[in-house]
């Protein structure tokens, strides 16, 4: 029985792992009791011990009793994991965006040549993660809040000098990420007649990353390579796109990173998006709008934007 997990709270109280089987919710505390070797307190704590926590719960979720659970809809959600130690956003991973920005700003357009490695960059993790039906506050500093719709996939071990072959077993799960961007800020001068990319500038600031709604376990994604993307801004279809087209998979991805340094469990890879980011269009969010995130397997992300 397929199941996900998830990070929710009740009115008055703290935030708590939970288990989705069908519309209702399942603290995993409940579900897997007194596990020794499981830490039921947080998505993290799971995490942490992935491979025994997925054991047990196959198990629990195959004998709970559906009119136990707490229905999803009388639930608010957090962001899935509270919080991932590192999120790796990959950049320029489907050529399809590469072609639209280099078109916008009068560049050459993409010769699909492929460099070496994937390209990184880091994003705040706690101050910038909201979850499902979070507001994004619009940040006063900026007047082109962009939005970028992204497969996330959650790290489940520790994972060192991994080769690509093998790479995927280090998957725990995947959640949506959008990864807005405030577009103002992605160029600074700093030598005269010379700028540069402000990664920070641009990607680290509060609700920069609506996250969720929830993390679905890697045995239930048949093909991670074959997963749809699609972002509505209220109700304007934008993104859609598919991770059959990235330029970097998932394993190269994760390969190169675990050479440079050692992969935690609950780190996150937000993995790029597809083309129609609102760059593009000169289409930026505003207080009022509402965005909608579909992945295949994931689920729906949605967010209000308003007033910072």
């Amino acid at each position: 029985m397929e199941y996900r997990v998830l990070t929710y709270r009740r009115a008055g109280a703290r935030p708590t792992a939970g288990v989705l089987i069908g519309d209702r919710v399942h603290p995993a505390s409940d579900l897997l009791g007194q596990a020794d070797e499981v830490d039921t307190s947080s998505v993290l704590g799971l995490l942490q011990s992935w491979g025994k926590a997925t054991d047990l719960l196959r198990g629990a979720v195959a004998r709970a009793a559906p009119e136990r659970g707490i229905p999803l809809a009388d639930l608010t959600l957090e962001t899935p994991i509270l919080y991932p130690g590192a999120v790796f956003a990959t950049g320029g991973n489907y050529a399809d965006h590469l072609d639209e920005m280099a078109k916008k700003y009068g560049r050459p357009a993409l010769t699909r040549h492929k460099v070496a490695e994937p390209f990184f960059t880091l994003k705040t993790s706690a101050h910038s993660a909201i979850g499902h039906r979070a507001p994004i506050r619009h940040p006063q500093f900026t007047k082109r809040l962009d939005y970028e719709a992204e497969i996330g996939v959650v790290i489940g071990a520790f994972v060192e000098n991994i080769p690509e072959a093998r790479a995927m077993e280090a998957i725990a799960g995947y959640v949506i990420v959008n990864d807005l961007s405030a577009r103002d800020y992605a160029r600074r001068e700093t030598l005269p007649n010379q700028n540069t990319h402000d990664w920070f500038g641009q990607k680290c600031f509060r609700d920069s990353m609506p996250m969720g709604p929830w993390l679905t376990p890697a045995e239930f994604v048949p093909d991670p390579y074959d997963m749809s993307i699609r972002l509505w801004v209220n109700g304007e279809l934008r993104q859609d796109g598919s991770s059959k087209h990235m330029i970097y998979p998932l394993a190269e991805q994760i390969a190169y990173l675990s050479r440079h340094l050692t992969l935690r469990p609950g780190d996150v890879i937000s993995t790029g998006c597809p083309s129609g980011v609102g760059a593009a269009q000169d289409k930026f969010l505003a207080p009022g709008d509402e965005v909608r995130i579909d992945v295949g397997h994931c689920g729906t992300l949605i967010n209000p934007v308003v007033a910072g």
